[in-house]
Parts: structure tokens; sequence; C-alpha cells
């Protein structure tokens, strides 16, 4: 779901590294900020390492460790490990210099700060696409339709089977990213391909749980999601075969209706401002779009 940035030039800090993870997600979630429905997608651990070759993540340690890398659109950015609102205006003037911006900071991070000494904006394309899982659960109403009549015409023509996702399952899943790549005429090292095919040979080291599904025992389709808060799942990867009509339908109903703890909300991550992502995303009737805030120092 997300593509390459521009590259980087050598900065301080350490490439992100799987020993790294423990600290790093401890940090996020001490930030308190968002403890519900509301956490952004980035802050985990996992979507950074995922993509920590397409925006050049690197760890700085020190009294206000950080992350630092490059959006989609260029810009070089500072993730905070720490309360922007009570550091130094030393520290954050120090932080800032050759970079663009503290990002991505949520709503709740943002209202912490004093707008005196911070400016802030967003970028529509960043925003993550928020969904209550009952959405999901029924395909109620005019609006989802479509998305339930498309999954009783799979059910109708396969035998669709599911199994829990583990690594053995890797090279099955694997043949289904590959028809999805060519589908869409993608060659190696294009979209997601390296992202997603790491994260299907190390799911459970990065903690990602999902489901393989199969047609006639057939790989069909997969899902890759990350339990960001309780209840509250980042979808990280879906794909699926596109000879099986309405198996992306099926594979987020059943995901939500099946998995082995509650799942209240998915988080379907930005549109990064591509039309087909930007209607694909809406069609599922989003109850909220996340602002990801870009958080500058005003001019003294």
């Amino acid at each position: 779901m997300n593509g390459p940035a521009p590259a980087l030039a050598a900065q301080a800090g350490v490439p992100l590294a799987i020993a790294q993870a423990a600290g790093i997600d401890a940090a996020l979630r001490a930030l308190g900020a968002d403890p519900g429905q509301t956490c952004l997608s980035e802050h985990a651990f996992a979507n950074l390492y995922l993509f920590r070759h397409a925006h050049d993540y690197r760890f700085v340690a020190g009294s206000h460790p950080h992350i630092t890398g490059l959006t989609y659109d260029g810009a070089r950015h500072v993730l905070p490990l720490f309360a922007l609102d009570t550091a130094p205006r030393a520290a954050v003037r120090a932080l800032l210099r050759g970079h663009d911006c503290f990002y991505p900071l949520s709503a709740a991070q943002v209202a912490r700060l004093d707008p005196a000494v911070f400016g802030w904006s967003a970028v529509r394309a960043d925003a993550d696409y928020l969904y209550p899982a009952a959405n999901f659960a029924g395909y109620r109403g005019t609006v989802l339709s479509k998305k339930r009549n498309l999954m009783k015409q799979l059910l109708a023509a396969h035998a669709v089977t599911a199994r829990p996702y583990r690594a053995g399952l890797a090279p099955r899943a694997m043949t289904v990213h590959a028809q999805w790549m060519q589908a869409r005429r993608k060659a190696q090292g294009e979209a997601d391909d390296a992202p997603c095919t790491e994260a299907l040979r190390e799911a459970d080291r990065l903690g990602l749980e999902g489901f393989l599904y199969e047609a006639g025992g057939q790989p069909a389709g997969f899902v890759l999601a990350q339990e960001i808060r309780p209840a509250v799942f980042a979808m990280r990867f879906a794909k699926g075969v596109d000879a099986y009509k309405g198996i992306y339908q099926y594979m987020f109903h059943h995901f939500c209706t099946a998995f082995a703890r509650p799942v209240a909300w998915l988080n379907f991550e930005q549109d990064l401002g591509l039309d087909n992502f930007r209607r694909t995303k809406q069609s599922y009737a989003p109850s909220a779009l996340l602002p990801k805030y870009r958080v500058t120092l005003r001019a003294e």
C-alpha cells in the first residue's frame, strides 16, 4: 500500500533493526496521546521497519530519541519518541536543523502543543482511513450493499477456506502476491514488493497476524494486520487474486468476524493521493480520516 520515496542523503543515527522493536514500540505507547482507534498507523515499529528503505528511516538515541526519515512528497522529517510539548525549545530547535518538520503527529498530540510556539498543517494524502468493524461484519445499508453482493457471489462460485497465517504459509501467499504484481504490471521491487515479501516471511517477529485464503484449494488472497491498540488493527497488507471476484470483501468480513480476538476498528492507512486507492478506501464508508500533522516551530 506504499511506494518508494526519493533518496535521502546520509544522516545521523542508525538504520532501523529488529532489535530496536521493543524499545521503539514502548516509547510510542508511552506518549499516551492516542489510547484507542485514533492511533496513527505509523506509530508502530513494524510499519516503520518494513518501509525503512522507502523512507530511509534512522533511529537516533539520546535525551530526546527520535526517528528521521523522508515523506513520499520529499519532506525531511523527525518522528519524536518523546512528548514534544514538554521538550525544551532549544532541543526542539536543534532537532529541526536539517529537517522540515516533526511528523507524523496525531490530532491528540497537536492538541497539547502551544500554538504560539508551534505551527502545523496536514496533507490529505497522508490521512489514515478508519472504519468500524461492523462495516465489514454485515455490509449493511445501501452504501455497502454492493460489497455484500460481491461476497455472496464469491461464496456461491467457490469453496473458500481460511487458515491463520504463519511463516510456513509464505510460499502460498507469495503466489498471490506475484499474481497481484503481474495483474498491475509491476516489476520486481516496484509498489510494495519488498515490504510485502518481508512481511510474509517475518510476520511472527513483526507481530503481524491474519489469514491465508484458498478457493478450491488454490491460494486466493491473504491479509496481514497488526493490533496497534486493543481491538484496533492496522491492515498492513491485503492482496487477492483478481480471478476470485469478491475476495477482498470476503477477507475483510472474515477477519472482523473470525479473528481470535475482538476486532472493533480497522485502519486502512493512507491513500498516497492515488485516485484508485482513494476510491477503493472511500467505497467502504470510513467513519473518519485521521490527519497526520507536520509540525514546525514558529519564528521567534
